[in-house]
């Protein structure tokens, strides 16, 4: 297991230097200066800026300065607002944000595998077709869609919750909402057909055989190898806790991480773009590296022959 866990962290330290070579790269390859903000702005001033942020120097030696302020934690501040720091606001809007992306994935896994389950086990009844049109309504639908019509019905016809900003547990019920909506469709239909898979296994015959009843059959035989894919799947999904819901929090003006994003982008802020970019980066990079681990918990087969 000691082995298995070096070989994977091994692979997260060449992935996330591999991504932050290449943003780096990619930023400074992109058509524009960082500071044209307006045609009357003097040469002089560019120039200080450029000296400020070290754009004057050779972009190799850019880069082994960059890398170097990464080894030590330093992202950078905005180029945009120089009382801004990268990892300022990250530790601002990561909060919130991990409300609605957790909020999203707990709700999302809890519902989801609860019809997913069911459906499999009344598979052609009533709760089955409803988790098949379920599953087709929640890939056709985008979340920011979704979250725009919750908005309007349950915001501004019924009132009963507000329809945007953060001050208080209320403000969060429908940002938590539309990023729940796919979740639980892609849980459900995702638990339906691995459920229906293991059904047709030899050793759930095998157990039935042995005359055990149908609680620990689902208990202890279909349930945990039908969790398997589930276990695959935390891994994009915890990233998207905090890297997937801009548009979301965008239209419900939520103050967290992926609002620094879309501003950032705006305002061609480069240091803030890079950084976000990486560290973001590091959040998916961390997740997938703990569900490998607990992948190889759940099925030792995996770390045996890894």
């Amino acid at each position: 297991m000691a082995k298995y866990v070096a070989k994977r962290f091994v692979s997260m330290l060449i992935t996330l230097f591999l991504v932050a070579t290449v943003t780096f790269f990619l930023m400074h390859a992109v058509p524009g200066q960082p500071f044209e903000i307006t045609r009357e702005t003097p040469d002089s001033v560019k120039e200080a800026l450029y000296e400020q942020y070290g754009l004057n120097k050779p972009l190799f030696e850019q880069y082994l300065i960059y890398m170097k302020n990464l080894l030590h934690g330093d992202f950078g501040v905005s180029m945009k607002y120089k009382s801004q720091t990268v990892v300022g606001n990250v530790t601002s809007g990561m909060p919130v944000s991990a409300i609605i992306g957790f909020g999203g994935v707990l709700i999302g896994c809890l519902i989801g595998s609860v019809l997913g389950a069911v459906a499999a086990l009344k598979n052609k009844g009533f709760v089955d077709y409803f988790v098949i049109i379920l599953a087709i309504l929640g890939v056709s639908i985008p979340n920011f869609v979704f979250g725009s019509l919750i908005q309007r019905y349950f915001a501004v016809e019924w009132k009963m919750f507000p329809i945007q900003g953060w001050k208080g547990w209320q403000y969060a019920v429908l940002p938590i909402g539309a990023a729940a909506f796919t979740n639980i469709a892609y849980y459900a239909r995702m638990l339906r057909t691995s459920m229906l898979d293991t059904m047709g296994q030899d050793y759930i015959y095998t157990a039935k055989s042995k005359g055990l009843n149908q609680n620990e059959i689902v208990r202890k035989h279909m349930l945990r190898n039908s969790f398997l894919p589930l276990v695959t799947s935390l891994g994009p999904m915890c990233a998207g806790v905090l890297t997937g819901n801009f548009v979301i929090e965008k239209i419900f003006n939520v103050p967290g991480i992926g609002q620094s994003m879309i501003t950032a982008i705006q305002n061609s802020d480069y240091t803030m773009i890079m950084g976000l970019t990486i560290i973001f980066s590091f959040i998916s990079v961390v997740c997938y590296f703990i569900v490998d681990i607990v992948y190889g918990l759940v099925d030792p087969r995996i770390r045996i022959a890894g």
